[in-house]
């Protein structure tokens, strides 16, 4: 049986090869566990510390009250105001614009109310189109057909200095707490 070699310190306490190379490898393991901790607790706290940061929701333009004719409905891409480093192309959101006259405005979500899939904007029957499971929405965003429950969610927009604005950060839902806001707009015809 062998046995491990001992080397003395100054201090009198005799340690062994295997006690070092023990402590070592608990060393390691103690950084490894922190390198994994650290995001995971990161993920963890994120729910709580993402409502604190500037801009979550925010006010974001789209473009010019020229930019959109009245009458008509175009399509506009915004910033999400809430981006982070990996998000890449997606932060590039679209949105459904509708002037109805002067500075009154309805801005639609791009997603359909059933399951988010994109609606699209058919002009020539005046009916927004989803392709996933049909259905359809009036010009006013209101329900047509089709499994949606309601009408498409809207962004709460104001006009300001010439430039139409939306409240952006996330996507409208009726439990959302932009859905409160969205009543300050003025009544659209």
């Amino acid at each position: 049986m062998s046995t491990a070699p001992v080397v003395a310190t100054e201090s009198g306490t005799a340690f062994s090869r295997r006690g070092f190379f023990m402590k070592l490898g608990i060393l390691f393991n103690a950084l490894a566990g922190l390198v994994l901790a650290v995001p995971i607790v990161r993920f963890l706290f994120s729910s709580v510390t993402r409502g604190r940061r500037s801009g979550y929701l925010s006010w974001v333009p789209l473009g010019a009250v020229s930019d959109f004719p009245e009458g008509e409905t175009r399509l506009a891409t915004f910033r999400n105001p809430y981006v982070m480093p990996t998000d890449g192309k997606t932060v590039d959101t679209v949105c459904w614009v509708r002037r109805i006259q002067g500075d009154q405005f309805q801005v639609f979500a791009v997603n359909c109310a059933h399951l988010g899939c994109p609606v699209r904007w058919f002009p020539q029957s005046g009916l927004f189109m989803c392709p996933c499971h049909g259905g359809a929405y009036y010009r006013d965003g209101s329900r047509a057909s089709g499994p949606p429950e309601r009408g498409l969610f809207e962004y709460p927009y104001k006009v300001e200095n010439g430039f139409v604005n939306i409240q952006a950060g996330e996507l409208p839902t009726p439990g959302a707490p932009m859905a409160a806001i969205a009543t300050e707009k003025p009544p659209c015809a």
